[in-house]
């Protein structure tokens, strides 16, 4: 029996862009997998939801694949069993996949993979997806390689793949099967591949025209925002895909306007302020690759005990539940909970609202905040929360008027009255 390359998915669920299904197709017969990790989905930031958003992804990445002639693999357990027992099954060439900038439970895991793979003589080839240096020693010229690296020719998707027969593929677990809460009342993005080139596509054509000016205010920015942030968390799209598109519409409006057509200034404003937000989209998943510690503590030390010993529960479960009596606060909690989505300048000021209003430590508003937001990417989370927070040392405290927020991005109070029934008469 010829040697299997093992393509481990993870939050890389797509054939396009893939450098580990491209590169694992040209070596031999590849077997796709994906393993659903119990002791993962035990860890405090995930949520029912995320696993409807992969579940939906999973089944059109197994339709994709279908049509290159091979079938994903769906195992159970952990990881490390997973490979044991494949190893059994047949001879393991090497296993293909991207690295992924994770929380401290996935860099343990994967040294655990590293040391058994290691043990067996069965190499891992990893790599990087977006444009994040594994550990980087200096950030002096990381602008310029991320940029670099982001303009690199995207790897073709294989034309065809060699599979392997008489793999046994089990069943996607339930929410409850993985021992997690049932989600009620939520409108999800849906998950998959062409969703998300169906949302790249309307924003580039047409939503994008007004991104800079409506993304701030939640009454604008669910339509005018890109909306491709879970489809990124969880690789259904790159951001090098996503990128080369934007550079795409950009050259294609400055041809135009350079042949005499018109073309709107904010319409080429708003994609250069996108593009320059896919840089810090990747340079928080470099600090937090730099410096994984920071998903526990305090980027500046000298915080240290600052809000630790002061938590209020009362006022901890108030701001979840979007009770805690300030408008704009409420609506913009009860709208989260519904969609589990909203723009960044209502999530920075929920987060700058607990930390300096309600005095709360920013580890467990990060922790609710991590399973609300079905875009959870652990590299921009806890970097963000810590800097509306004010726990960084140096970054600018930015303290959010909830009063100001409101009158600013909701001054006919239309977004309150739809999300606070209880004032819809004001």
């Amino acid at each position: 029996m010829e040697p299997v390359h093992i393509v481990w998915f993870k939050r890389d669920l797509r054939i396009r862009d893939h450098a580990a299904l491209a590169y694992a197709a040209a070596q031999g017969p590849v077997l796709p997998l994906y393993v659903f990790e119990p002791d993962l989905w035990r860890q405090p930031e995930m949520d029912a939801t995320h696993l409807q958003f992969i579940t939906q992804s999973l089944l059109e990445l197994a339709r994709e694949l279908e049509c290159l002639g091979t079938k994903l693999i769906i195992r159970r357990g952990d990881i490390v069993s997973v490979l044991e027992s494949l190893k059994w099954e047949m001879d393991i060439a090497a296993i293909h996949s991207h690295e992924e900038v994770g929380g401290r439970w996935t860099f343990e895991r994967d040294r655990r993979v590293k040391q058994w793979l290691a043990s067996h003589g069965i190499p891992w080839r990893e790599t990087p997806q977006c444009g994040v240096v594994r550990g980087l020693k200096s950030r002096d010229r990381w602008a310029s390689h991320w940029k670099a690296w982001m303009q690199k020719e995207i790897p073709l998707v294989p034309k065809s793949l060699k599979g392997t027969s008489n793999v046994v593929s089990e069943s996607i677990p339930s929410a409850t099967e993985l021992h997690l809460a049932p989600t009620l009342g939520s409108s999800c993005q849906v998950g998959g591949i062409s969703h998300a080139r169906l949302l790249l596509d309307s924003f580039l054509e047409d939503r994008s025209s007004e991104y800079r000016t409506k993304m701030s205010s939640p009454l604008s920015a669910e339509s005018h925002c890109s909306r491709l942030s879970p489809y990124l968390a969880w690789g259904c799209i790159s951001i090098r895909d996503v990128f080369q598109a934007v550079q795409q519409r950009q050259d294609a409006l400055h041809a135009a306007k350079a042949d005499g057509m018109k073309v709107e200034r904010s319409r080429l404003q708003s994609l250069a302020s996108f593009q320059s937000r896919l840089s810090w989209h990747c340079h928080f998943m470099q600090k937090l690759d730099d410096e994984p510690e920071l998903e526990f503590r305090n980027m500046c030390r000298v915080f240290d005990g600052m809000r630790e010993d002061h938590f209020r529960s009362d006022y901890f479960d108030a701001w979840c539940r979007g009770r805690t009596g300030y408008p704009m606060i409420d609506a913009c909690m009860r709208y989260l909970h519904h969609h589990r989505w909203i723009n960044f300048r209502m999530r920075a000021m929920l987060v700058s609202f607990a930390a300096y209003h309600l005095w709360l430590h920013w580890r467990e508003p990060a922790l609710f905040l991590a399973r609300h937001f079905l875009d959870f990417e652990p590299g921009i989370h806890y970097p963000q929360v810590q800097m509306q927070s004010g726990v960084t040392g140096i970054n600018t405290v930015r303290i959010y008027s909830p009063v100001k927020q409101a009158m600013d991005q909701d001054p006919d109070g239309t977004f309150v009255r739809t999300w606070l029934p209880e004032l819809e008469h004001v």
